[in-house]
């Protein structure tokens, strides 16, 4: 069965504002110094998926610079525009329906646009055990991460072996916990960091779409019949807003009985704010994670973002400061996500400009 690979790419990433915005949002960032997020994530899945098998769910407003900064990654066709913002299991609805109308049937992988990994080797070897394992069993796969310390910015998934198995069976997803619950998630050995990626067949995620959110899977049903006809884009333009708003995890990981974990540890992480640059940036001596024109005199744990201007320091801790486009961001590292806070109080007062 042919493996296809759906890369959910429509948010804002509202914690990296300002340089995150409607105009330029996170997935079309370029954080690492070498590529913008969304292309270092096609580039990832080249060992295991062909580019040809490579879609691209994004929203409407972006599907045209999707395209071009793609640089021909991915076939125009590929790239899903969805009308509206329905959260991700009607951007993962979609992508089925889509493959099942066009090639029957298939697996498919779920990522995230924005992610992070620093060992690839091992991610591929993780990724292609959980494509053979959602073909053998026709399950829901997800790979869970191996704690490395206790998250609180991180929902974890509970599960238990099988014997003989490399897959684990799952018990249990679990909210982003406090910090004493995180700890002893950690301590327990049988929790792992929930990392949004999935992989099933395109037939088995529609049947629990049938199952268990049936208004949602009778509107894919309607967007379906649509496509490759001359009605497509009325369809999609009158039935997709109507979509209820909910999440894949909440709407069925959380709800299915036979789902199915394999445990990845090859360096993961959602990079979801500024304390997390670490992932993709090293630190300096003083424990700084810059980029851009910098100068850090006797300043240390700070992450320094510029764009365009110098940023100069001196006799700072922990702060974060970044440069965007038409504002600056100072806050406390440790507070970073919070930033959407600034997001929301902006888009309150009328101030667009500045999102």
């Amino acid at each position: 069965m042919r493996t296809y690979g759906v890369i959910m790419a429509g948010g804002g990433g509202t914690r990296f504002w300002p340089l995150s915005t409607k105009a330029e949002p996170k997935q079309f960032l370029n954080l690492s110094g070498k590529d913008i997020l969304v292309n270092e994530t096609i580039d990832r899945q080249s060992a295991f998926i062909g580019r040809e098998d490579i879609f691209v769910v994004t929203n409407a407003a972006q599907a045209q610079m999707m395209e071009r900064r793609t640089g021909g990654r991915i076939a125009k066709d590929h790239i899903l525009a969805e009308p509206a913002a329905r959260n991700t299991a009607a951007c993962i609805g979609y992508a089925a329906t889509e493959i099942m109308r066009k090639y029957e049937d298939g697996i498919m992988c779920i990522f995230a646009a924005d992610a992070h990994i620093r060992d690839v080797a091992a991610y591929t070897r993780v990724m292609q055990e959980a494509v053979r394992t959602a073909a053998e069993t026709d399950a829901l796969v997800t790979v869970g991460i191996r704690p490395t310390f206790a998250s609180t910015g991180y929902g974890y998934i509970k599960s238990t072996a099988l014997a003989g198995r490399p897959y684990r069976k799952v018990e249990e997803f679990v909210e982003k916990p406090d910090a004493a619950t995180a700890q002893a998630y950690v301590e327990a050995g049988s929790y792992a960091w929930n990392s949004g990626m999935f992989v099933w067949r395109a037939s088995t995620i529609l049947r629990y779409f049938k199952q268990l959110l049936p208004d949602i899977h009778t509107c894919l049903e309607e967007i379906g019949e649509a496509m490759g006809t001359g009605r497509e884009q009325e369809v999609l333009q009158r039935v997709y807003p109507a979509i209820p708003k909910i999440s894949v995890d909440y709407g069925i990981m959380e709800r299915a009985r036979d789902v199915l974990m394999l445990e990845g540890d090859f360096g993961w992480s959602d990079v979801g704010s500024w304390d997390a640059l670490d992932a993709v940036r090293p630190k300096d001596g003083n424990g700084n994670v810059i980029a851009g024109e910098t100068l850090l005199l006797d300043s240390s744990n700070c992450v320094v973002y510029a764009k365009d201007k110098l940023i100069a320091t001196i006799g700072v801790q922990g702060l974060a400061i970044v440069e965007g486009q038409e504002a600056v961001l100072v806050c406390p590292v440790d507070r970073a996500q919070q930033v959407k806070r600034i997001v929301e109080q902006l888009e309150k007062e009328g101030k667009e400009r500045f999102l």
